[in-house]
């Protein structure tokens, strides 16, 4: 499988990332963030002490952490601490910098958001239909989109309800259905 690399920029600062197909995830490098989010001239030093910090508090995204070779500035693959989309929001939280506060109050309203849909499942609904039209989709495609979906979940749960689990479960059921 093809490895896919790439370079963020966020405020002029490179952050390196790295697509795991297996994974279907993208992995950001830790101590790009730490630069980009600190402004420190070390990086690596204030990663190892923040981790170590993190460590001993408990933090479970920090024992999480991955390393991946990726392309270092020198040009070089070199062994780096990644971390997913959740765990680098969690480590977002955790540094103290007026460059992650705005970070901080958009997963703020953001989880807040999300409690607030457990209570009335139509906020959820109402929020992607906003969505989709920020998006430029019609109604009609949205609709429609919606209605595939509900349509899906159906299916799997019928699925589920019979027992079918493997692929070949799912391949014997398509034969079922067109006898």
């Amino acid at each position: 499988m093809k490895e896919n690399n790439s370079i963020k920029l966020f405020e002029d600062k490179r952050v390196r990332v790295q697509w795991d197909p297996k994974k279907e995830k993208w992995y950001f490098s830790i101590i790009d963030i730490v630069e980009v989010l600190t402004n420190s001239v070390n990086p690596g030093a204030y990663w190892r002490k923040f981790k170590e910090r993190l460590k001993d508090e408990g933090n479970e995204s920090v024992t999480n952490c991955h390393t991946l070779k990726l392309l270092a500035p020198d040009g070089k693959m070199r062994l780096v601490d990644v971390g997913d989309t959740e765990q680098i929001l969690r480590l977002v939280q955790s540094i103290p910098s007026p460059k992650a506060e705005p970070f901080k109050i958009w997963l703020a309203k953001v989880g807040y958001q999300r409690i607030e849909e457990t209570e009335n499942p139509e906020l959820a609904f109402d929020r992607a239909m906003k969505t989709y039209l920020q998006k430029g989709y019609s109604k009609e495609w949205i609709n429609q989109r919606l209605k595939t979906i509900e349509v899906r979940k159906d299916l799997t749960d019928e699925w589920n309800r019979a027992g079918i689990e493997k692929e070949t479960d799912f391949a014997m059921s398509k034969c079922l259905i067109t006898i």
